[in-house]
């Protein structure tokens, strides 16, 4: 009877035994096992989850160990153990095959995040259905809506059962609509007043009609974010024995509102009475102590107390101490109102690293991400070599974050690999087209411009164009780390063939071709300084008869010969330092970079003698933790001109190396290239004017002088010899796209403002002419006349490379200059 007992209390988990045999008998030795109702799993397989074999004796025990393990195996919906005289047979149903998950009603959470929680519970397409798992499912789905605050949130799970022991689950989804905060209260508070306090907070009982991105939403995780930041402004005050002593969420019994209480004891401030540094300082311990901001009689500061431990923390790192335990100790002195602070040092072991292993760079070349590591194999492991590392990666523009883990050896104290992980981005462009118009007519264009060449880190660029106005090719290659020491190497090779009337310029032509080199030396990690030669040949034709146009022209024509072609070669020599702290190559949001750059044609061996200077500077700060918001100011500076003479007459800069306005990169709103000073021409009014009578009856005519000259200006820029320009640029992430697009686009509010001037341009020798005329011309020498615009533009790493969409209106013109409301641009971010 004890036998059957036992078989009874076996029921209760589920399973069954029944004996055929004598009911005295409690056991017997097994002659053959026998498995009934397998469909999916084969024989072998649940043998294999069968403890008993045969020659065995079969006791309660054993029988109990056998559901235990088969139930264990996941692949059995229920279990029976019967006995067939000396044969035990074990009749099993087995669990259903997922067929299909399909999802119904949520908003709140991907598709992709519920197929990740449900496999970790082990709910999957493929495997077998544990039934006893879905109210589980149910209430923590359930759960996870009322901790966003919706709290008549429901979740079905529906089974449909299919042919071949096969089901369709249906999760179907009622989310309802989110409590919102009816009002949040803070009790307990004398030193701060509320709406102080309030302003910490995430949530919020009161959005502004204006902010169309704020919510009224309750979410419990935000709640408790509140309240950390709550006693960590208090903390920071020297509140040492602040308290958040309870918080209540009411919900209305309607459950679509939420009122919020929250109880704070706030206590007296405390000062520092006492700094102590204990633990092994490595032998740096006046440095150590001058890490230390907080000092005696000072406010408390549980900020400053953070920030002490974890500068040291960072410091040690430096020496190769990865792991360092610094901690900070305070004893509180109730009745003076103190706190007596002390600083333990443990440094731990020094870190070596054995191995740096990148992944992630399908193309590019390991070698390339390596000539950028700023820590080495072999030496102590320094965190600032790490970020220093990381930095230089970054600045490539080749990767979207670069990451690096830190990976401990099993057994080994001392030692560590660095895994870095990469996720390669576009680093190229590519442009191709053929267009008909009716000023231009035919037009082809193409071109590739790469920055990691085959996986290398060298940049190339070819592009070829062709239309009615314009012939170019154009061919450059760099070579960054030409020696090991990171010695850069370039060329570029053109050719030119530009009718600049029909580019919103003067009319002349210009037939050039060049060539040119350059060697780039670092400094350090931050400066470079290059040099370079180049040799140009230019060719000018059919040149307009401005003013300023005929002052180059009658310095280089041929008198002989005034309808002659000007040929020019000309030798520069031409150098540029740079300075790049920005925390990435593509979309930084924080540091800078300044440039500063000049040429300079060689007076012996050139037709022409000038020089030009450049400079520009970019600086990003960022307005949030995640720099996902951040603010650009962008200056560029340029100044030309000729020097020595020709013929007694001064040099002057040629007009084809005048600096330029107008378009993306400058002045967003106005026409590419169509801010500057306009081509000028004096010429004698063709007409007698009308003298007094004479004795014959009629009238003597008077020849004009200079007084009755006319004036005629371009309607296209000449462009001028000096420039200025400013930028100041809001970044913000682009609204309505996922935080994975943070990397590939961005948005920004933007304001341009800038001039190109002439400051070889004489104005007053226009002022004998009428006002009439006068009045037609503006002072072109005039830095002060500013173009001013406004508007937003969207950045998107595409994959024919970086483009950029701008919607701009101009808020400052002048009369005469043209204006665009879009414009576009590709190979060049901001």
């Amino acid at each position: 009877m004890g036998f059957r007992k036992a078989l009874s209390a076996l029921c209760l988990l589920g399973a069954s035994f029944v004996a055929s045999a004598s009911a005295s008998s409690s056991s017997f030795v097994v002659e053959d096992i026998q498995i009934e109702g397998l469909q999916r799993v084969a024989l072998g397989a649940a043998l294999l989850h069968v403890p008993v074999r045969v020659g065995d004796e079969v006791t309660p025990l054993s029988v109990a160990q056998l559901i235990k393990s088969l139930n264990k195996s996941g692949h059995f919906e229920s279990i029976q153990v019967l006995r067939d005289g000396d044969v035990l047979l074990i009749r099993v149903a087995e669990r259903p095959t997922i067929s299909n998950i399909v999802f119904s009603g949520n908003e709140d959470i991907p598709d992709e995040k519920l197929e990740e929680s449900l496999a970790g519970n082990g709910i999957k397409v493929g495997e077998p259905l544990d039934r006893s798992i879905i109210a589980n499912v149910e209430k923590g789905l359930e759960d996870f809506y009322y901790g966003v605050g919706k709290y008549t949130a429901k979740v079905d799970v529906f089974v449909t059962p299919l042919p071949r022991n096969r089901v369709d689950l249906k999760i179907v989804f009622n989310e309802g609509d989110a409590a919102k905060i009816q009002q949040i209260n803070i009790v307990g508070n004398r030193i701060f007043p509320e709406a102080e306090l309030r302003e910490l907070f995430e949530l919020t009982d009161h959005v502004p009609w204006w902010d169309f991105f704020g919510s009224e939403r309750y979410e419990k995780q935000r709640l408790s974010g509140d309240l950390e930041n709550l006693t960590s402004y208090y903390r920071d005050r020297g509140y040492i024995r602040f308290n958040v002593d309870s918080t209540q969420v009411s919900l209305t019994p309607d459950k679509k509102a939420v009122y919020v209480t929250i109880n704070v004891s706030e206590g007296e401030t405390y000062n520092v009475s006492e700094v102590k540094v204990a633990g092994n300082l490595v032998g740096k311990d006046e440095l150590i102590r001058a890490l230390i901001p907080f000092k005696e009689g000072s406010l408390y500061s549980a900020a400053e107390v953070t920030y002490a431990e974890e500068t040291i923390s960072r410091y040690l790192g430096r020496f190769g101490y990865a792991y360092p335990k610094v901690s900070t100790y305070p004893e509180v002195d109730d009745v003076d109102k103190t706190v007596k602070l002390t600083v333990h040092v443990e440094p731990g072991a020094r870190i070596y690293v054995r191995r740096i292993n990148f992944s992630g760079n399908h193309i590019t070349k390991d070698e390339v991400l390596r000539r950028e590591m700023r820590q080495m194999e072999g030496a102590w492991l320094s965190e600032a070599a790490l970020e220093q590392s990381k930095a230089r990666l970054n600045r490539l523009g080749f990767f979207a974050d670069p990451n690096y883990e830190v990976v401990r050896l099993v057994g080994s104290e001392d030692i560590v690999d660095v895994d870095w992980t990469v996720t390669e981005q576009q680093t190229g462009s590519f442009n191709a087209g053929v267009g008909y118009g009716t000023g231009s007519g035919v037009s082809l264009q193409g071109g590739i411009s790469q920055k990691n060449f085959m996986g290398t880190g060298n940049s190339v660029s070819l592009n070829v164009s062709q239309n009615t106005y314009s012939q170019r090719v154009d061919v450059s290659y760099t070579d960054p780390y030409f020696t090991k020491d990171g010695v850069s190497l370039g060329g570029r090779v053109f050719y030119s063939s530009f009718d600049a009337g029909d580019a919103n310029l003067v009319n002349y032509n210009n037939d050039s071709y060049g060539v040119s080199s350059n060697l780039g030396f670092p400094l350090n990690e931050y400066d470079r300084l290059s040099f370079g030669v180049g040799f140009r040949h230019n060719e000018l034709s059919n040149l307009d008869p401005y003013d300023q146009i005929q002052q180059f022209f009658l310095i280089y024509a041929d008198t002989d010969d005034p309808d002659a072609k000007l040929e020019f070669d000309t030798f520069d020599l031409n150098a540029q330092w740079s300075r790049n702290k920005l925390n990435r190559g593509l979309f930084p949001s924080s540091g800078y970079r300044h440039t500063v750059g000049g040429k300079v044609t060689t007076p012996e061996s050139s037709d022409l003698q000038y020089f030009k200077l450049n400079y520009e500077s970019r600086w990003y700060f960022p307005l949030t933790q995640k720099q996902d918001f951040s603010f650009m100011v962008k200056t560029s500076l340029g100044y030309g001109n000729g020097y020595g003479d020709k013929d007694g007459n001064d040099q002057i800069l040629p007009f084809w190396e005048n600096f330029r306005g107008g378009g993306s990169g400058t002045l967003r709103g106005f026409r590419s290239n169509s801010v500057g000073p306009r081509g000028v021409i004096r010429y004698p009014d063709p007409e007698n004017i009308p003298g007094s009578p004479n004795p014959g009856g009629g009238s003597d005519s008077i020849l004009p002088g200079p007084q009755d000259d006319l004036i005629s200006t371009s309607s296209n820029s000449l462009g001028g010899n000096a420039m200025a320009m400013a930028t100041f640029e809001l970044f913000v992430p682009t609204p309505f796209l996922d935080e994975s697009y943070n990397n590939s686009v961005r948005s920004s509010f933007f304001v341009d403002a800038g001039n190109v001037w002439d400051t070889e341009f004489d104005y007053d020798s226009y002022r004998d002419l009428s006002p009439e005329e006068f009045a037609k011309i503006d002072d072109y020498s005039d830095p002060s006349r500013m173009r001013v615009s406004a508007g937003i533009s969207v950045q998107w790493v595409s994959p024919m490379g970086p483009m950029v969409f701008s919607l701009a209106k101009a808020v400052k013109d002048y009369e005469g200059d043209e204006t665009e409301v879009f414009s576009f641009n590709i190979g060049k971010t901001f």
